[in-house]
């Protein structure tokens, strides 16, 4: 499991983090909010599988408990999902896994931002809870509405390209806030979905990539709170901000509340 330290004690990333990487010890923990298609075309209902998992190494599925909330932002509106969510079991690669779908409803034109604020989950192995408050877009008609937009979360990380169709070999940037302000020093996990997720099977598929050497793709946010990674392949990519929240302790022990986000991208055809 990845080693998690508080943002602020990263002195060491006030340097440029544009291409800044470090190894990290293993492969990360991931909220996943999926969706087959972020470009919507047609009104309707949108399904979504939220699901705590390993996907660049389509590894470890971890049991999900009920979100504490789940939200759709659509024109600077919120709109409660929570009674749509159902429980399913996610099928791994090596085990199950609790896990949640809902559907979306989306009509209008416009983007959709998803917000999921999981429970913490407990890391027996590192011995602290994980929350990772997780933000993932959904667009119709191609109208920009929303995206580039903060949420007022605890945490979270803005885009600075919009999510919905970032090009392959382009680059994507994003700000990381805390309570509102910039978070500078902060350690950003980078994944990569290697194995979408079936959505009839509730199960992993075949990986079409594997995880590097090295364990986790990390960056660093510089004195702006910002960072920005070269986006190489087409696919689901998700940025997620260790430890990046104002609160650090649940039930007594370490909090690490994290700030993730996931964007799509596309070859150029």
């Amino acid at each position: 499991m990845t080693f998690r330290f508080r943002a602020a004690t990263a002195a060491l990333a006030l340097t440029s983090a544009a291409a800044f990487m470090l190894p990290a010890a293993a492969n990360a923990h991931f909220q996943l909010s999926y969706t087959p298609e972020v470009q919507i075309d047609r009104p309707g209902d949108v399904p979504v599988k939220l699901i705590f998992w390993h996907p660049f190494e389509n590894g470890h599925a971890m049991d999900m408990a009920k979100p504490l909330d789940f939200y759709m932002i659509h024109r600077g509106e919120k709109t409660d999902l929570t009674d749509r969510l159902t429980p399913i079991t996610f099928q791994g690669a090596d085990n199950t896994a609790d896990a949640w779908e809902a559907t979306v409803p989306v009509k209008r034109a416009g983007d959709y931002v998803l917000v999921t604020v999981p429970a913490p989950y407990y890391e027996e192995s590192e011995d602290i809870y994980i929350q990772q408050i997780t933000k993932a877009y959904l667009n119709r008609g191609t109208m920009p509405t929303d995206w580039a937009e903060a949420q007022g979360l605890p945490t979270e990380i803005v885009p600075l390209n919009k999510p919905t169709n970032i090009i392959a070999g382009s680059t994507f940037s994003g700000v990381v806030l805390s309570n509102g302000e910039p978070v500078p020093g902060a350690e950003i996990e980078i994944e990569y979905i290697a194995a979408e997720p079936d959505m009839a099977a509730n199960s992993t598929t075949e990986p079409t990539v594997s995880p590097l050497p090295g364990g986790s793709v990390v960056a660093v946010t510089d004195a702006d709170g910002t960072f920005t990674f070269g986006i190489p392949k087409a696919g689901y990519w998700g940025f997620a901000a260790l430890g990046s929240g104002p609160e650090t302790e649940h039930e007594g022990k370490e909090l690490s509340q994290d700030a993730v986000i996931w964007i799509r991208a596309y070859d150029l055809k």
